[in-house]
């Protein structure tokens, strides 16, 4: 699936094995640079380490319903969910502002509904609070993580989705545990 936004385009595709190493990079380079505005050179050391389990990021995103944002063979973004809990979403530091986020979400939502969840859940940092607001997300409670010793800040967040009745389970269990960006192994 093609996405035109203004003079940007991107595909939108599924995740694929070989997608690990750049998305990993990515991951690092946003969390050192978007997200550093908002947490200590401390956290996002904690938060996206050099030396990520490689594997254990690939078979999370492998189990998830993953999806990445491609521009001219380079991934420029990426998203996922597992159930009704949107795990993670981070663009790359030159595509900010460019709606990519907006396209992934829109899609992971739409998946979401598809299955039949009534609402979709996350765990957004300071740095994407705004980003979820603007897309109709509540903050339902502040919280503390702790990664590696280190406290970060973060928000439970959740939308209702139209036109779903099916299952709260996934999105329900959320609300009592997780991290943003948490690699479930």
């Amino acid at each position: 699936m093609k996405i035109e936004t203004g003079s940007k385009k991107w595909l939108i595709r599924k995740y694929q094995n070989e997608d690990c190493g750049q998305i990993l990079k990515l991951f690092y380079d946003t969390v050192h640079t978007v997200n550093r505005r908002d947490y200590s050179e401390e956290q996002v050391n904690a938060w996206a380490p050099g030396r990520p389990d490689a594997s254990a990021w690939e078979n999370s995103l492998r189990e998830h319903y993953t999806l990445v944002a491609e521009d001219h063979g380079k991934i420029v973004g990426f998203g996922d969910v597992d159930g009704g809990y949107l795990d993670r979403l981070y663009v790359h530091r030159d595509h900010q502002g460019e709606g990519v986020a907006s396209s992934l979400v829109r899609r992971l939502e739409a998946h979401v509904a598809a299955e039949g969840h009534e609402r979709i859940t996350v765990l957004a940092s300071v740095t994407a609070r705004p980003f979820f607001e603007r897309r109709g997300y509540r903050v339902e409670e502040e919280r503390t993580a702790k990664r590696r010793g280190v406290q970060l800040k973060q928000f439970l967040m959740e939308k209702r989705l139209p036109g779903c009745a099916k299952s709260r389970g996934a999105a329900e269990s959320h609300k009592t545990g997780g991290n943003p960006g948490k690699i479930r192994e």
